[in-house]
Formats: C-alpha cells, sequence, structure tokens
C-alpha cells in the first residue's frame, strides 16, 4: 500500500503531494514502484496535528482518488469521516482505512457497510493533538489484542461483514518506541485474531529512535528512515501481514519477493525432508 498525502502537514512528506496533479502522478508512480494499492488522505493524523474541517478534506482527496480510479489504480481512502470515505468509494475507492476504526465518527460503520468495501479497523486511544498522552499501558500487546477485538466486534455488529475488516495495530499511534517494537515483535500474536494485518510503521518516530546513535541523540529525519521500513516490511511480510503501508515503495515491494522467496524455499526444503 503506497501512501499518497495530499497535505501541507504530514510528518513525512507534508506538502509535497498537496498540488492535486502532482498528487495523482505521484500515486501512478508508486504503482509503478511496485504499489497494489495506493491510499490516499487529506488529513495529518502525526502527533499534535489537529483536524482539517470536511470541506477541505473533501476537496483534498475527492479528486485525486477519481483520478487514480479511472486510471486503473486500485485506491483506498485513509479519513476518519463517514462522508469523506463515502465520496471517496463514489469516485472510485476500493476500500475504507480509518485510523479510528470507525470511533470518530458514528456515521462511518454504516456507510462503509453500505457500501460493502473492506474496512481497516486501527488500534486508536484518541485524536492526534493529545494522542502520546494515552501511551500508557501495563500490557501493550494484550490491551491493544483486547481493544483491536472491541473494534472488530463493534465494525461487525455495525453491519460490516467479518470477511471485510482489515485490522492494524497502530504503531505510532498512543503508543511510544518500546510499545512499538513490542507489538511488530508478536505480530503472530495480533493475527490469532482471524483477520488480515496490516503493518503501517514507514518512516515512523520508533524507527528513528532505533536509528540514533545513543538515547540522547536525534533521530534521523523521515525521509532517512526507509532502509528500516524495509526491515520491518520484510519482518511483517514473513510473519504474513496482509499489507504494509509505506511512502517508498520499490524497497519495500523488493523486501516482500525477498521474503516470499525466502518462504517458498523453506517450503521446498521441508517438502524434500520428508
Amino acid at each position: 500500500m503506497g501512501v499518497v498525502n495530499v497535505t501541507p502537514d504530514s510528518f513525512s512528506d507534508g506538502g509535497q503531494w498537496f498540488d492535486r496533479e502532482l498528487a495523482v502522478k505521484h500515486g501512478l508512480d508508486l504503482v509503478a514502484q511496485g504499489a497494489d494499492l495506493v491510499d490516499v488522505g487529506g488529513e495529518s493524523t502525526r502527533p499534535g496535528a489537529a483536524r482539517v474541517d470536511e470541506a477541505e478534506e473533501l476537496r483534498r482527496v475527492v479528486p485525486v482518488v477519481r483520478e487514480l480510479a479511472a486510471a486503473g489504480v486500485l485506491v483506498s481512502v485513509d479519513t476518519m469521516r463517514a462522508s469523506v470515505a463515502e465520496q471517496a468509494v463514489d469516485a472510485g475507492a476500493v476500500l475504507v482505512n480509518d485510523v479510528s476504526g470507525g470511533q470518530a465518527d458514528p456515521a462511518m460503520v454504516p456507510v462503509v457497510a453500505a457500501a460493502g468495501v473492506p474496512f481497516v479497523v486501527m488500534h486508536w486511544r484518541g485524536q492526534s493533538i493529545d494522542m502520546n498522552n494515552r501511551a500508557v499501558y501495563a500490557d501493550v500487546l494484550g490491551e491493544v489484542l483486547d481493544e483491536l477485538r472491541t473494534g472488530l466486534d463493534r465494525a461487525v455488529a455495525g453491519g460490516i461483514a467479518p470477511e471485510r475488516v482489515v485490522l492494524d495495530p497502530g504503531l505510532g499511534f498512543a503508543k511510544d518506541a518500546d510499545h512499538d517494537l513490542a507489538l511488530l515483535a508478536h505480530l503472530s500474536r495480533l493475527e490469532a485474531l482471524g483477520r488480515p494485518l496490516l503493518v503501517a510503521a514507514s518512516r515512523k518516530r520508533f524507527l528513528g529512535r532505533v536509528l540514533a546513535r545513543d538515547a540522547h541523540a536525534a533521530p534521523p529525519p523521515a525521509r532517512e528512515r526507509d532502509a528500516a521500513t524495509a526491515a520491518v516490511t520484510a519482518i511483517a511480510a514473513r510473519e504474513g501481514a496482509w499489507a504494509v503501508r509505506v511512502h517508498e515503495v520499490r524497497a519495500s515491494a523488493d523486501a516482500v519477493r525477498v521474503a516470499h522467496a525466502i518462504e517458498a524455499a523453506a517450503g521446498g526444503a521441508d517438502a524434500g525432508a520428508r
């Protein structure tokens, strides 16, 4: 899943694709680099970000979705608003990726259920403006599992078919670096929920912290974390994740190919041993 941020203020590439024509071109470039799905969003969810108003989000997102879909691209829409999801689906989006899992807008689940499209339910504890204050866990894996299960049940109770739900552990959302790493270390436990997993680690803060020389050093800027992102992609692929959401596609697409080749070789070796 390649990312197209039609925003002036996203943490990794704010403003770079804010122009509609540039955003569409970038989406097409991501497909050429190996993206299977292009995720279009018009609202930054970086820590501390304030919300954009509905009219502006619609203005940013819907034309880009329409043009990419018309070009044959499989498009998802990254939004917490039911109105944006509904109009994006009408414009050709085939999946709704809601970082709030339907909690930010009570109309979201009914809209997605009526549209009959897949829905990404992410682990979420509140809006970006104060989510860092919510990164408090006694048992991060157990609590994220329980809260994702609740999100899945909420979506299904609202009419979304269970087989259309994808789960996302919400790396970086109300989590610190240790929380993110613990979740990545136990992806198999998250898969026990029985739904496909989306892993969205691309360029996030925890990778910057891992790459910093020591605890007091400044982390590298977001755009210098793509190699680290590809490392997470390889791990996620080996663990059976349904998709990874990334800003730089080529390296992650290559990582998926390598992971699958190793998996195939392991299967062949096991068959030979038998």
